[in-house]
């Protein structure tokens, strides 16, 4: 499961070219993985090697419907220029159309195999209460997590920037002192 969040976390590193905006995606996968354990809990299963299976897909959907969000905000900063918590609210509204079909086409079509008794099914059952149970829980955080910690990001960010910049200063600012001398 840590080899695939970190695999995961490569892949986002190369497709949005930061290091931070990966983290603000895969902030949900913990609170997603409290969703399937309060599944699990619930309906008295355990964790066996199927429902880790099912948390790893659970994982993929989750990050995916954050990759939707934070690209959308991405493009939309590029288009528009607004300010950005309204870029954030306009592309929050504009993808929680398709992150909630993702989403509610993943759990629909898994409640059978979550519910089911008798047969070979059973054997998977797990794999279904883990996915149904993150997805939920997670898809809704999604949707409340992610523009939260893209704030969160993208002020830090202007903070060590700030910050960089006044050392740059101070330093060639010393730099030009001592050559003065």
């Amino acid at each position: 499961m840590s080899m695939a969040i970190v695999l995961i976390y490569i892949v986002m590193c190369a497709t949005f070219e930061s290091l931070l905006l990966p983290l603000v995606i895969l902030t949900t996968v913990p609170l997603s993985l409290v969703g399937s354990s309060w599944t699990l809990y619930f309906t008295n299963s355990y964790w066996d090697m199927i429902t880790l299976i099912g948390c790893v897909l659970m994982v993929g959907v989750i990050v995916n419907n954050g990759i939707v969000i934070v690209d959308h905000i991405n493009f939309l900063r590029k288009r528009e220029n607004k300010d950005l918590i309204n870029i954030i609210i306009e592309a929050s509204k504009d993808r929680l159309r398709p992150v909630m079909m993702t989403a509610l086409t993943t759990i629909l079509g898994l409640v059978p195999l979550a519910t089911a008794k008798t047969g070979g099914a059973v054997m998977f059952s797990g794999l279904g209460k883990a996915l149904v149970g993150g997805l939920i829980l997670g898809t809704i955080l999604t949707l409340i997590v992610v523009p939260v910690f893209y704030t969160f990001i993208e002020d830090i960010s202007n903070i060590l920037i700030k910050c960089l910049s006044s050392i740059k200063i101070l330093t060639s600012t010393k730099q030009r002192a001592l050559s003065v001398k």
